[in-house]
């Protein structure tokens, strides 16, 4: 995965402000509803949220700096050969039996392994636990994605690759919220002596989206009306998760009033509704003017104070 500064088009001394607005502003230029079909896109978008996942968060960002993370998030792994092991323990074996960044069972040290199971590997049991040979769960492996706010939503499958190097689909449920943990049973490291595998334990991250926040299953966004709309009221288009519906603007409506789209918001799953989607209309006036809306209301005779309420 590329450099996540690369990959935003910023500097690593770029504020926390400077990262947000590159991410907003390559989120909608390159935003899957915006180029149907087009897959590059959306693989482009991913590595985009991905990115922002990193440099966006500023735990990660730091450990990202000071190396302790790779550009997928995932804990660099301890590297034998750069340590001086050319093998394994004496001198024989393979270097990829010492890791020290999975997740054991068992009270295993944060290292990743015991003394008295290293020394039951190597001797045969007689050095730990009296001789015998008991069962052990294999190692938990711990992996960091980072998915878009519409697979957070709808669900979906994500392909990650595991501390061992073998990549695995995971199923993204409907309604993933952000911070939440997926665990897939037995698809960790492999037991020793007869014991069960270990667990993968994905962290997901849900990217931001250029216009919807959430809130519980709902969803709010800002939609912008034109003065014309905002008057004389009628339909205006809206997008949605599930696609682009149609809005009923009241007539005379002011920007902030808040209209509901029911059942528009996070799709049904688990056992709860649909939320809605909030729409706050903000009335927008054409970039550059316009001259037969100035020449309107130089002319407009009105009385009315919208400011009468702050006396």
């Amino acid at each position: 995965m590329r450099d996540p500064y690369e990959v935003l088009g910023v500097s690593k001394s770029a504020s926390e402000a400077e990262i947000k607005k590159a991410f907003r502003n390559l989120a909608k230029k390159h935003h899957p509803d915006t180029h149907s079909g087009d897959s590059g896109a959306k693989k482009r978008f991913q590595e985009i949220s991905a990115a922002y996942d990193i440099v966006g968060d500023k735990d990660k960002r730091a450990k990202f700096d000071a190396g302790e993370i790779d550009a997928g998030g995932n804990s660099r792994g301890f590297d034998p050969g750069a340590q001086g092991f050319q093998g394994g323990p004496f001198g024989g074996g393979s270097p990829r039996d010492f890791n020290f960044s999975w997740t054991g069972h068992d009270g295993e040290t944060a290292e990743g392994f015991r003394a008295e199971d290293l020394f039951s590997d190597l001797l045969g049991g007689l050095g730990g636990r009296g001789g015998r040979q008991q069962p052990r769960q294999g190692q938990d492996f711990a992996v960091n994605a980072t998915v878009s706010f519409e697979e957070a939503a709808r669900g979906g499958s994500r392909r990650v690759m595991l501390p061992n190097g073998e990549q695995i689909d995971v199923k993204i449920p409907p309604g993933l919220k952000d911070g939440q943990q997926i665990r897939l049973k037995g698809r960790g490291g492999a037991g020793k002596r007869g014991g069960p595998p270990g667990d993968v334990l994905m962290q997901v991250s849900v990217a931001p989206h250029p216009y919807y926040t959430r809130d519980a299953n709902d969803l709010r966004m800002e939609l912008p009306v034109t003065l014309q709309e905002a008057v004389l009221g009628g339909k205006v288009p809206v997008p949605t998760l599930t696609g682009t519906v149609s809005l009923s603007v009241p007539a005379n409506s002011n920007s902030g009033s808040v209209l509901r789209l029911k059942g528009k918001g996070i799709p049904a799953h688990g056992g709860e509704a649909a939320g809605d989607l909030y729409v706050k209309l903000v009335i927008a006036l054409p970039d550059g003017g316009d001259s037969a809306l100035r020449k309107f209301c130089e002319g407009w005779d009105t009385t009315y104070d919208p400011r009468a309420k702050l006396r």
